[in-house]
């Protein structure tokens, strides 16, 4: 391969990120100020105060119920490319819905939107084709990428939420649907550039379009390695055809897989992450920071994801994905564990926050790159089904559930953050296998040795 990074396949991955988790950790931060479109929604109907609270909680949550429906919907899905391009019509739709919603003065069609904006972000095909683009020997930080621009997702949304900005009453709309503009960058650049290599050998059986696609993406070579590996998969698909979900999680082959991987989702989406990045507003508030200056503060905590998110994925070809991902929940629950001891210390928790976010970018990033590697072709969009499906129904319920909780047991709910964290440092330590440099056979491999071992225990 004569470059690491060709021109077009940069390109694609740009676009891909930007058109995807980019949009995703958009949507999350575009809303962690309650106001203005919190206040906005109440005054609407003169809604006593926890109305307003349940509302604000739908607003939120319903963006997860939305992606568990896109995540349900992955199974559907035929050619890579164009599945991408109708992915980003739907966000283009339902920014045209958030836009019209202040003048029509409605916010069900705010609801209605973020479920959609939801939608288009649970069917997560863009991973799924970052994965399939990239050749084995930097699969790893292709991925991490995804990680990357969702770090970038939710700093341009801090930023742009900044009253100064678009963070005001008359323009939230417009804050919320900014995102759309590179959905119709990929409406418009992706038809232009080839499918996935992957999806052309193993599903199309076209192994010339697929060789081409590869030195279109990644320049000229005869890439035998990665021809190779898709010709054991394709044997391995020939042997076990493609599953739906259900008759995944009754297959005993990827059973380590599948509790390996629900054990990494569970701890992200239950270790406060998502809590902290949404209701960052809240939280900062609890600590004592005067409410017109937290918007700062959240764009502060914005910075230092990005860069602990680039920071990792420098590092995930060199350390492997088990030192980042048992590294980063440690450091996470231990953090977690001081914001409750240190509380009284405002000086102190009004900086801890913003370190809790970039602390937990190592997992959620390298949970995103093991959630391609962990599944051959047969189980991959199953699997991906599954995954996304507990994903997003934890963010929901987070979601809906964190405003009460913050309000009823304050800094102490961090405590319950910190044993999910350690849950997951544990589990990924002494169990999970590194897949660094494996072909998507050998760590099946890995995973059945797992179970042979237990057995024989």
């Amino acid at each position: 391969m004569p470059c690491k990074y060709p021109s077009k396949a940069l390109f694609l991955i740009i676009v891909l990120g930007f058109g995807g988790t980019f949009q995703n950790g958009y949507h999350n931060t575009g809303l962690s100020s309650p106001s203005p479109v919190r206040n906005w929604a109440s005054s609407q109907d003169a809604l006593p105060p926890h109305m307003g609270t349940m509302i604000w909680s739908l607003i939120v949550s319903l963006y997860g119920i939305g992606a568990l429906f896109g995540s349900l919907s992955i199974n559907l899905v035929s050619g890579m490319k164009m599945a991408v391009v109708c992915n980003a019509c739907i966000s283009i739709a339902a920014a045209g819905i958030m836009l019209t919603s202040k003048a029509a003065g409605s916010y069900e069609m705010i609801i209605v939107a973020r479920i959609l904006y939801g939608f288009s972000a649970g069917e997560i095909l863009w991973r799924i084709y970052l994965a399939e683009i990239s050749p084995k020997n930097i699969r790893g930080t292709v991925c991490q990428s995804a990680a990357t621009f969702l770090s970038l997702g939710k700093l341009l949304g801090q930023f742009f939420g900044l009253s100064e900005i678009l963070g005001r009453e008359d323009l939230w709309n417009v804050l919320l649907c900014i995102p759309a503009l590179f959905s119709v960058v990929e409406v418009l650049v992706l038809p232009l550039l080839p499918d996935s290599p992957r999806y052309l050998f193993i599903e199309k059986g076209d192994e010339k379009a697929c060789k081409k696609a590869l030195q279109t993406l990644w320049g000229d070579g005869e890439y035998r390695e990665e021809i190779d590996e898709m010709l054991n998969e394709q044997a391995a698909l020939k042997r076990a055809p493609p599953k739906s979900a259900l008759q995944l999680l009754k297959d005993k082959n990827v059973r380590w897989q599948l509790v390996s991987i629900s054990v990494i989702i569970c701890c992200n989406g239950l270790s406060g992450i998502s809590a902290i990045t949404i209701f960052s507003y809240d939280v900062f508030l609890k600590s004592g920071i005067p409410s017109d200056k937290i918007r700062y503060f959240t764009l502060g905590q914005g910075l230092f994801e990005m860069f602990t998110s680039i920071f990792c994925g420098l590092l995930i070809e060199r350390t492997g994905r088990r030192v980042l991902l048992w590294g980063g929940y440690g450091v996470m629950s231990a953090s977690m564990i001081m914001v409750t001891t240190f509380q009284s210390w405002a000086s102190y928790v009004t900086e801890e926050p913003r370190r809790l976010s970039a602390t937990s970018v190592s997992s959620v990033g390298v949970g995103m790159t093991l959630n391609s590697e962990l599944f051959v072709q047969s189980d991959r969009l199953a699997a991906f089904v599954i995954t996304g499906s507990q994903r997003y129904l934890l963010f929901s319920t987070v979601g809906f559930a964190f405003p009460f909780l913050i309000v009823t047991l304050e800094f102490y709910c961090f405590l319950l953050f910190a044993c999910v964290g350690m849950v997951g440092c544990l589990y990924t330590f002494f169990v999970l296998p590194e897949t660094k440099d494996k072909t998507l056979v050998e760590i099946s491999n890995e995973f059945k040795a797992i179970t042979i071992r237990t057995t024989i225990d």
